[in-house]
């Protein structure tokens, strides 16, 4: 396999997957103005494909989702960003940018320019940047040691990347990494409230670069141990049953916040006027390959065939969450803020394959023999850093080696510096770009494990995702046209009546609000 052709494939690849700025830049018929509402209930389902959504629908004509349709915009062809990992995902939902304009590529990464934890920023530049539960005072426990509804409270600064500013080495907190503002930030200046509930504490990083973008930000640890006495290994994901307990913990706090509280339901708030959460029951119900504790034993997950009819255990995790947003419709219809709520419905990823079938679990060790490696992250997609002060040495070597792997790294595509540099930023001087992203096979899953998909790559099915956007004045309809989830941020500053162009990622991306969301 030829340098040309892997780079060739790849460019292909790439230009299938992620939508060119121009397209959203050039529609002519985006709302200019409609309906102002007061608040925005944003909803991330992980994993959610748009066929789940769609067939979901079909199936379940007395369900939530179902009622939601006469009176939603339903995208059929929505697509997460490219790479398809938690962390651009929701990025992109709350600033409407990639990591292009972020200048985050995952929730495990490598920054140039920063330092180890614990190094006192002695050395050579360049470090890994993991934000997720390993940043936790204590990831086995629920509130990570800290006070839930207080992030900052949860997060050791010792477990933090650090920074060299004018002489003084500084722990890097996640708001300080995101490169681009958010919405939260937009509305709270305008004199709005917020609100949001994630999976871990690092998602600190959706208050932004001022760190004060949420008034509200509820992070309970989904990595924390399953309570079950004698447990000492297991965490909610290893659980159908405990994912779902953690996801309600959530649930609860949307609807305090709906109550007029806030999210422990401790003290009065105002109702946000944009909240939401994101749900892992459908995410583990896809990837979980069996029963763990709490679980009636004999459960699978995943799909059982490629049209993705959910199986037993996918199919409870999907009846769990469409009741529970059916709980949060209601509370707002009692509290009679219906009219006045703008729902969306989407995913910060899907999964892959749907298809079990076409699953590969291959290791990704060769990716660390890489010539001049630095750091690697590995999924259904690999993204590869060389150490920055001798990559412009290495490059060449690096992706020849690369390439002499393709058959155990069962590779379809290498992505180098030309090709990135188009999409992203030029890894030779930007400090977060990938020197290398690595697509493997569809199907192929970088695991020595059981589980039976990942997310984190192009393939469709890690990023057609589902977005509903309802509201009881919209007439349902189907958009067929292919659609970014980053246009969520600016329609959702369009709904409350700010100014979409307030968010730094939508005026250098071109980003426009979703055509037909706002009538």
């Amino acid at each position: 396999m030829s340098t040309r052709l892997l780079a060739t494939t790849c460019v292909a690849a790439l230009l299938a997957g992620i939508t060119t700025t121009s397209v959203a830049a050039e529609r002519k018929d985006a709302p200019k103005n409609g309906h102002r509402y007061a608040h925005v209930l944003l909803i991330s389902v992980d994993g959610l494909h748009a066929v789940d959504l769609s067939r979901w629908v079909a199936n379940h004509a007395s369900g939530v989702f179902a009622a939601l349709a006469p009176h939603a915009t339903i995208y059929s062809h929505a697509y997460t960003t490219g790479p398809s990992d938690s962390f651009p995902g929701m990025i992109a939902q709350a600033t409407g940018g990639t990591p292009r304009s972020a200048g985050v590529f995952y929730d495990d990464s490598y920054d140039r320019t920063l330092f180890a934890p614990g190094s006192n920023c002695e050395g050579p530049p360049g470090a890994e940047v993991q934000f997720a539960e390993n940043i936790d005072k204590d990831k086995s426990l629920l509130n990570a040691g800290g006070t839930v509804g207080q992030p900052l409270s949860q997060i050791d600064p010792a477990q933090l990347p650090l920074s060299d500013v004018s002489g003084a080495c500084k722990p890097v907190y996640p708001h300080e990494f995101i490169r681009v503002n958010t919405l939260f930030e937009v509305v709270r200046a305008e004199g709005g409230y917020t609100a949001w509930s994630d999976k871990h504490p690092a998602y600190d990083i959706l208050n932004g670069p001022s760190g004060a973008g949420i008034d509200d930000l509820y992070t309970p640890e989904i990595n924390s141990l399953i309570p079950v006495v004698g447990n000492t290994t297991d965490d909610n994901t290893k659980s159908f049953t405990a994912t779902r307990n953690y996801d309600e913990v959530k649930v609860q706090a949307i609807l305090h916040e709906i109550d007029g509280l806030d999210s422990t339901g401790s003290r009065a708030a105002p109702v946000p006027n944009v909240f939401g959460m994101n749900f892992q029951s459908v995410s583990v119900g896809q990837k979980l390959a069996k029963s763990g504790l709490l679980d009636a034993p004999g459960l699978a997950g995943g799909y059982l065939d490629a049209a993705g009819t959910p199986g037993a255990a996918l199919a409870q995790q999907l009846t769990y969450v469409e009741d529970a947003v059916g709980r949060m419709v209601a509370e707002l219809q009692a509290k009679g803020l219906a009219d006045e709520t703008l729902i969306i419905v989407s995913a910060k990823h899907g999964q892959s394959p749907i298809d079990v079938s076409k699953r590969q679990a291959v290791s990704d060790a060769p990716y660390a023999k890489t010539p001049g490696y630095a750091f690697h992250v590995a999924d259904d997609v690999a993204l590869v850093w060389l150490t920055p002060q001798t990559a412009a040495a290495d490059r060449t070597a690096a992706s020849d080696y690369l390439i002499s792997q393709a058959a155990p790294l069962k590779l379809d595509a290498l992505a180098g510096r030309d090709v990135l540099s188009l999409f992203y930023q030029d890894p030779a001087t930007d400090s977060r770009t990938p020197d290398f992203l690595a697509l493997p096979q569809f199907g192929v899953i970088y695991t020595g494990g059981t589980k039976l998909s990942e997310h984190g790559g192009y393939a469709n099915d890690d990023r057609n995702v589902a977005l509903l956007v309802s509201a009881p004045g919209i007439t349902g309809s189907v958009v067929d046209e292919i659609v970014e989830t980053r246009q969520i941020a600016p329609t959702i500053l369009r709904a409350l009546g700010l100014n979409p162009r307030a968010l730094q990622a939508v005026r250098e991306e071109g980003t426009a609000v979703l055509p037909s969301a706002l009538r």
